[in-house]
This record gives C-alpha cells, sequence and structure tokens, in this order.
C-alpha cells in the first residue's frame, strides 16, 4: 500500500469509515467477553452537531475505542430524544410560515406534521457524528418516542401511579408563556438583571385620622400620610400583577407596622379594598416590611393565601398577556403592561418613587428569551422523597463514580432539598398522559391502552362506554423518557431480564455536561434502582462547558462558536479531536481555540512523514550498531512506561492528560530521539541501508505507537496500521490488543540513564548554536572527572556528532562546559571562535532571553490566565520559564569564561 506524499483527511476518513461500517466492527451482540456499555446522552431531535457535542461524542468515542483494544464486548449506543418544547416550536413555527395555525389542526394532524418534520431533520445530527468518527453501534439507533420506548414510559407511568408516586393537583408551576407549557423546577435558569423596585402607595381605607398618631410614632411606626390620607408604602418589582393583589401583609412582630393592623388598604389604580393579614413570613428588614399578596402569581403568595383563605384572581392568560379578570389592561402583553402602568401610578400620584434594583428572573431553558411566569395549574407531579432516598447512598458511597468529584456536593445538595416533579407539559408532541377521564367530575383512570382503561372505568361504572373516555390532553416531560434511556434501550422495562439488560446493564461509563446533572443523571439513577435495582452506569464524567478563547460560553448569538463540520473540513477529523481533547480537563470549561485543531493537524502531518521516513529506508541483513541496539532497548522500556502512565490516566479520566503521554512520546521520543538514533547514515550523498533487526523493531514500535494514539485518532492511525503490514480484509486496528508489560527494574534504570544520555547530547547542541559551529563539524567531547557513560558511547557519538570521548582531570582552559546532573563536560573550541565577537554575540542573545523570560512571568503571573488556560497551555508556558531560565545560567557562565580569556 503506497502512501501519498501528504496527508489528505478527506480520502482517508470516508474511505475507513464506510470500511468499518461494511464489516460490522461497532457491531456488539452478547457473549463471553466482558461487557463495556455506553448509552449517548441523546441530543434532540431538532439539533445540529454543536461544540458541546463534538467535546462529548469524542470523549465516548475515545473510551469505547479503548475499550474495544483491551478485548471488551464494546456497545456504544446511539439514539435521538423527541425534546417535546424544542420540537413543537419548531413544527409550529413551520406551519406558521404556510399561514397555518396550530389550534386550527386536530391533534392528529398536528402530529402528522410533527412526524414528517422529525422524519426529514431527526438524523442529521447522528450522521454528522460519523464524520467525527463516533464508533456507535448504528443498527441499535434508538428514539426517545419509537414503539419500544414508548411503551417503557407507558408502562412507567401506570406503575407509578398504582405505586401512589404520581398525583394530579393545582400547584404553582413555573409556566412557560412561549411555548405554554409547564416547566419542572430545574428548566428554570435563573440570571441577574438590571431592574426596578417600584414603591407604591396603598390608601389605608375610610383612615381619616389617628387618635394615637403621636404614641405610635414613639413606639416606632413609620406612618406615611399626604393631603389624601394615610398610606401604606409597598415595594415590587411587577407593578402589573397589583391587579391580582387580595391583601397586603405585614410581619405581626414589626414595630414600623403596628398601626396597620386590622385595617385595609386600597390596590392602587385598581380600587378593590384589600384586607392586611399578618404571617411571620414577611421579612421585617426588606423594604417597608409591607408584602402585596397576589396569590396566583407568586410561589410564596399562594401559601399565603392557602393559609390565610385569600382569594385567587388570575390576571395572565396563557400566553402572558392580561386576562378578562383583570379590571385593567386586558389584552395587553406583561411587560408592556409594566411600562404602562408605571406611567400611570405616577400620573395618579400613586408611585412614591422608583429605585434601580438587582434581582434574579427566571427564563425557560428552552426558550432562553422567555422569562417565566408562576401560575397555578392543574398538573401531574411524581413524588421525588422515594427517589431521592434511593438515589442518594449509591453516589456518596461512591458506588457511583462521579469525575471529578466535586459534582457529589453538588448532587447531594439537590437530592436533599428535592422538590415534586412536575411531569405534565401542555403540548401535543411528546408521550401522551395515560390518564383517562369517564364522567364530567373529572373521576378518571389510568391504564396502558384505552381498551384496559375501558375495563378499569366499568368497574366504577359499568354503563360507560369507549365514547365516554376521554384521555388527558398534555403530554409527558421529555425527561419522563429519557429517565429510562440506560433501561429501555435494551427493552428492560417491557421486557425485564432479557439477556440483552442482563448482559449490558449497568452500562460502564456516562459522559454528560454538569447542567443535566438533575435532568438527566440523577434521575436515570432513580429510575436504574426502581425498575432494575441496580445503579444504571459505573462512572459519569462530567465534561465542562465549551467557552472561546475569550472564555465567553460559545453561542450562535455571539458568533463565537466554530461549525464543527467546518472545522473537520479545515483540520480532518483527527486534528479537530485532537485540538478539543488537548483543551479539555475533565469538569473543566474548555478554552477552545482553532490554534489547537491547527497543532492536531500538524501532529497527523508528523505522524504521516515520520511513517514515509521509516518506510522510504532501504534493509540489509547486515549487522545491528550499538547505537540502534541501545535505542531500540530503551524505546521499548520507553513504551511500557508510558503504557503503564496511560493506564493509571485512563483509570482516574484524565483523558486530556492522557492523549499529551502519547503526543509527548510519539513527537519527542520516538520521532525527534529514536528515529534520530538509529537512522541510516548518509555517505558521498547516498543513504545506507538499516539493518534488518532495527527496521523490524522500528515497525514494531510503530504498530505499538499506532495502537496508543487509535482511541484519540482513529483514521490516520487506521490507515497507517492497514499499510505497517499487509492485511487481511475486515482487519482493523480497532480490533487489535494493545498489551504491553509493566517495565522490568533493569528497563527502569536504562530510560532514566538515557534521560541524562539526551541531556548531553543537548549539552553539545546548545554549544555549537552558541558558537556558531556546523552540525557537520565533528568535536571533541571531554568528561571531567568519571565517565559514567561509556556504556553509552555510540549513541552520544552519533547524536551529537563527536569524534572522541575524553576523560580528563581538568577541562580545556578554551572548553565550553556545562552540567548534567553533578557530571560535568567541556567541549574545546581551541581557535574555532572570535572571543570578543562571541562576547558581543552572548550579550545580545542574554539581553534577548531576558526579555522573552520578563514576557512569560508577566503572562504567568495572571491569575486569571493560570486558572482559565487548558494545562497544556499553563505547562508550556512553565516549560518556556525554565528552558529561558536554564540558557540565561548557562550564558552568565559562558560570558564569564570568555571575560576571563581576553
Amino acid at each position: 500500500m503506497e502512501l501519498a506524499s501528504k496527508y489528505d483527511p478527506k480520502e482517508v476518513e470516508s474511505k475507513w469509515y464506510q470500511y468499518w461500517l461494511d464489516n460490522k466492527l461497532f457491531a456488539s451482540k452478547p457473549d463471553g467477553r466482558e461487557p463495556y456499555t455506553v448509552v449517548i446522552p441523546p441530543p434532540n431531535v431538532t439539533g445540529v452537531l454543536h461544540m458541546g457535542h463534538m467535546l462529548n461524542n469524542t470523549i465516548q468515542d475515545i473510551l469505547v475505542r479503548r475499550a474495544r483494544m483491551e478485548g471488551k464486548n464494546a456497545c456504544w449506543v446511539p439514539g435521538t430524544d423527541h425534546a417535546s418544547i424544542a420540537t413543537e416550536a419548531k413544527v409550529v413555527k413551520k406551519l406558521a410560515e404556510q399561514g397555518i395555525k396550530k389550534h386550527d389542526l386536530s391533534r392528529d394532524e398536528f402530529l402528522k406534521h410533527a412526524w414528517e418534520w422529525t422524519d426529514e431533520h431527526g438524523g442529521i445530527i447522528l450522521k454528522q457524528l460519523r464524520r467525527l468518527g463516533a464508533s456507535c453501534d448504528w443498527d441499535r439507533t434508538s428514539f426517545t418516542m419509537d414503539e419500544k420506548r414508548s411503551e417503557s414510559v407507558i408502562k412507567v407511568f401506570v406503575d407509578l401511579f398504582n405505586k401512589g408516586l404520581i398525583y394530579r393537583g393545582l400547584r404553582m408551576v413555573n409556566w412557560d408563556p412561549k411555548a405554554l407549557t409547564a416547566l419542572s423546577t430545574e428548566e428554570v435558569i435563573y440570571r441577574e438583571e438590571k431592574s426596578h423596585l417600584f414603591h407604591l402607595k396603598y390608601y389605608v381605607d375610610g383612615l381619616t385620622s389617628l387618635d394615637n398618631e403621636e404614641a405610635l410614632l414613639a413606639e416606632g411606626n413609620i406612618i406615611h400620610k399626604d393631603a389624601k390620607g394615610y398610606y401604606a408604602v409597598v415595594a415590587t418589582t411587577r407593578p402589573e400583577t397589583i391587579m391580582g393583589d387580595t391583601a397586603m401583609c405585614i410581619n405581626p412582630k414589626d414595630p414600623k407596622n403596628q398601626w396597620l393592623k386590622s385595617r385595609k388598604v386600597i390596590v392602587p389604580l385598581v380600587g378593590r379594598v384589600i384586607p392586611v393579614i399578618e404571617d411571620r413570613y414577611v421579612d421585617i428588614e426588606f423594604g417597608t416590611g409591607c408584602l402585596k399578596v397576589t396569590p396566583a402569581h407568586d410561589t410564596n403568595d399562594y401559601m399565603l393565601g392557602k393559609t390565610h383563605n385569600l382569594e385567587t384572581i388570575d390576571i395572565f392568560n396563557a400566553d402572558g398577556t392580561i386576562s378578562e379578570q383583570s379590571p385593567l389592561y386586558v389584552g395587553m402583553d406583561r411587560f408592556d403592561c409594566r411600562k404602562k402602568i408605571a406611567e400611570d401610578l405616577k400620573k395618579a400620584g400613586l408611585m412614591e418613587r422608583i429605585e434601580d434594583y438587582t434581582n434574579k428572573v427566571g427564563y425557560s431553558e428552552r426558550n432562553p428569551d422567555t422569562a417565566i411566569e408562576p401560575r397555578l395549574s392543574l398538573q401531574w407531579f411524581l413524588r421525588m422523597q422515594h427517589f431521592a432516598d434511593i438515589a442518594l447512598p449509591p453516589v456518596m458511597d461512591d458506588d457511583i463514580k462521579f469525575y471529578p468529584e466535586k459534582y457529589k456536593n453538588t448532587y447531594k445538595n439537590w437530592l436533599e432539598n428535592i422538590q415534586d416533579w412536575c411531569i405534565s407539559r401542555q403540548l401535543w408532541w411528546g408521550h401522551r398522559i395515560p390518564a383517562y377521564y369517564y364522567n364530567e367530575q373529572g373521576d378518571f383512570v389510568v391504564a396502558e391502552t384505552r381498551e384496559k382503561a375501558l375495563q378499569l372505568a366499568k368497574e366504577k361504572d359499568a354503563t360507560i362506554t369507549d365514547a365516554d373516555l376521554r384521555q388527558d390532553e398534555d403530554a409527558l416531560d421529555t425527561w419522563f423518557s429519557s429517565w429510562l434511556w440506560p433501561i429501555s434501550l435494551f427493552d428492560g422495562i417491557n421486557n425485564p431480564g432479557n439477556e440483552e439488560i442482563n448482559y449490558y446493564y449497568p452500562t460502564s461509563d456516562l459522559v454528560t455536561g454538569p447542567d443535566i446533572i438533575f435532568f438527566w443523571v440523577a434521575r436515570m439513577i432513580m429510575a436504574g434502582y426502581e425498575y432494575v435495582g441496580k445503579m444504571p452506569f459505573k462512572h459519569v464524567y462530567f465534561t465542562g462547558i465549551v467557552r472561546d478563547k475569550l472564555g465567553r460560553k460559545m453561542s450562535k448569538s455571539l458568533g463565537n462558536s466554530p461549525d464543527p463540520i467546518e472545522l473537520i473540513e479545515k483540520y480532518g477529523a483527527d486534528g479537530v479531536r485532537m485540538g478539543m481533547m488537548l483543551s479539555a480537563p475533565a469538569g473543566n470549561d474548555i478554552l477552545f481555540d482553532d490554534s489547537l485543531c491547527e497543532q492536531g493537524r500538524n501532529f497527523n502531518n508528523k505522524i504521516w512523514n515520520a511513517f514515509r521516513l521509516v518506510k522510504g529506508w532501504q534493509v540489509a541483513d547486515i549487522e545491528q550498531p550499538e547505537a540502534s541496539k541501545t535505542a531500540t532497548a530503551w524505546f521499548e522500556a520507553k513504551l511500557k512506561e508510558v503504557n503503564e502512565e496511560l493506564q493509571d490516566l485512563f483509570s482516574k479520566y484524565r483523558i486530556s492528560e492522557a492523549l499529551m503521554a502519547v503526543y509527548k512520546l510519539f513527537w519527542d521520543e520516538f520521532s525527534s530521539w529514536y528515529l534520530e538514533m538509529v537512522k541510516p547514515a548518509y555517505i558521498n550523498g547516498e543513504a545506507q541501508p538499516i539493518d534488518k533487526k532495527t527496521y523490524e523493531a522500528t515497525l514494531h514500535f510503530f504498530d505499538i505507537l499506532l495502537k496508543m494514539l487509535h482511541p484519540f485518532m482513529p483514521f490516520i492511525t487506521e490507515e497507517l496500521w492497514q499499510a505497517l503490514y499487509e492485511r487481511k480484509n475486515g482487519e482493523s486496528i480497532m480490533r487489535e490488543s494493545l498489551h504491553l508489560d509493566a517495565p522490568t527494574d533493569q528497563e527502569k534504570a536504562l530510560a532514566a540513564d538515557i534521560e541524562l544520555v539526551k541531556q548531553i547530547v543537548s549539552g553539545v547542541r546548545m554549544v555549537r548554536n552558541q558558537k556558531n559551529i556546523a552540525p557537520k563539524e565533528a568535536l571533541v567531547l571531554q568528561v571531567v572527572g568519571i565517565n559514567h557513560y561509556e556504556a553509552y558511547t555510540d549513541v552520544i557519538v552519533k547524536m551529537a556528532n563527536i569524534s572522541e570521548i575524553d576523560t580528563v582531570a581538568e577541562k580545556d582552559t578554551t572548553a565550553a562546559a556545562f552540567m548534567v546532573g553533578t557530571d560535568e563536560f567541556a567541549i574545546p573550541l581551541g581557535n574555532m571562535i572570535d572571543i570578543a565577537a562571541e562576547i558581543e554575540k552572548q550579550e545580545a542573545q542574554l539581553k534577548h532571553l531576558e526579555g522573552f523570560l520578563a514576557g512569560v512571568m508577566k503572562k504567568l503571573s495572571n491569575e486569571r490566565f493560570v486558572a482559565n488556560a487548558p494545562e497544556a497551555v499553563v505547562a508550556l508556558e512553565r516549560k518556556k520559564q525554565s528552558d529561558s531560565e536554564e540558557k540565561i545560567a548557562a550564558l552568565k557562565e559562558s560570558l564569564e569564561a570568555l571575560r576571563a580569556q581576553q
């Protein structure tokens, strides 16, 4: 197999991905091997590949490919999520463009459009993942609304209802006025906003004078009055809700508001007379201590309303406009109303003042531009305390391990303060709630099918017919299907204890973002213990958020998120995978820069060129040189050392560091040192042949290096592995074992010695560079004192172009010296240099280096840079620092010696 002179990712990637598919190399069936199972966090069916997906799926693919090479039966199950809110919004928008409103259609007609949209767009992201190299078992592709998953969801709902864990109730919920649906607490994202605090006048009804006013003031009361009468001041950020006020509340212990006890006040503009109630809930220290109570539009107000038996007036329609229950501003948008009512309150003299105020406002997780509205609504809920009790111990006891471990506390805090889960959504796209109402009073039965529901209803009332049944209009929260994902993918709900669920479950690793630790991770753990009695996965690897190089979260609105497919087109999938992983330590945010992908592409080219160099050597049956014997023994030891390091790093899920270890092994140790040690000489401009033993060892090393690299860079490694030796059709590097023995003590000692030998060679090269001595000019190397490196003479001679190595008691007076550990080495220079010119040159070099070091130190002293930059970038800066300091010290020593010779 002849390789092109340049690496072309496009040709290589498409060729080998098709080869893997054709040979079913991603497929998995239960067998006698240890299973390694990963279920993909199902991307929304509406989605296209973004940088977060790139990171998440690259990590999954690395873990899956490594598991295959360890001989495990790797099964990576792909699929998509039906994403109720997002998908319905897309379909509604598309219909609107055609002049069709959702409610002009029947439910079945709308769902037909939704399925058509899903069929058209649903597979896009999975096809894009193939470009990345994702080695999923595509025959297992699932969808949260396919037949098996849908049956599973309905079965679980019925089961939990029958266990008394699902109930229907009138509760205050988070309402999305754009999607027109309830949301769970976890689907509300709070953002800090600059707002206003409006101080409104609530005049006391019927109060024209206070006989004991002076005494009240003396007792600490703060009494407000003007020409119109006495009034209380209420501070609110939402003046538009005053139309729903049914009480004002004070703390009974508040000394400044005792004068208001048992009185009534008038809601400004509205004119409604409402009672002043007392409750310790009111914070005495906040504002005036007077709280307007709007039971229909605030969770805490709702609780006060229940406690004090207050009227509830819902002044908002579902879409956030003012309802007909309001006496004013009917039909106006809530935010337009806020501006209008503020103006009208000012004109009426009912606004005491407005002050700037910063508060947190809840927004819909699915519609980030939409502020949620607390709303009283009849919804379905799941009691969560039972699930919290079974899901907390496994994580806290490390039966399920989190990486990084810091997320255990996040998980614990949520479960210890858990609230019931609102599982119903006012949508048509999704799993319809299997509750059937059979009379006008709203009595219902819950059943998996309409036929079973009719049977249950007949047990309540024998006269009921199918025509009397009316199924609940709501759909289930999307997460109610995806919490079953690791179980339902293997049909463990419909067919408990089947061969696949017994073999593949629990899954091995879950890779996900910490932003869905509550939505999904915790709930999958709950479902796993409830329905299989086991954890759903053994390890959870939390990725960070992908940010740009300025630290901003990548988003379409900022225009700072590159198109992953365009990156792959430009740098190749392997280059992009490497770029992502170089910047991706577990749990930390990723500062992504295209230059990292360029580094990945350059590494591809380095591997390609190294392979072509080796395969281009002529091979002869000649004796192996001593330098090559040493080199092959050393590199064998080095491979074992790094393999041991890789095993340790993977066991700790430090995948970024694992990649860096292999990167350095190939770039530094193999390319820069080993290949130079064994490279055949050029004599009279002609390349000499390499001995067969060294050549075969080099191919063997290349084979191991490609296997080490394969999980990170699957395409180029497959291409070169196939070209390394003659292969049979169907063979693949991904099915190759990567097993190396641990290094022996003797090999460890050899590896340590060669590190010192490399420093000697680097010392000679530094002298050449400093003294402007050509690499081709052979030098004499003096070892001052005892020579501990006689065993490595051949390597030093070859790598540093040394004519002879002398052991001397004292170095030559003209020598340039350097230290390796406690050993001193010197190179006699004789008349090779002009001392004055050399001093001038070295002084200039010293000045330049000191300036360069100052720049590096400025960067490293920046705490924000050190904290936020990728580990690899910080490590590179620290290496620049240490290298510069070493060079500066050597230059100063050299200048001192040169000046002594003048």
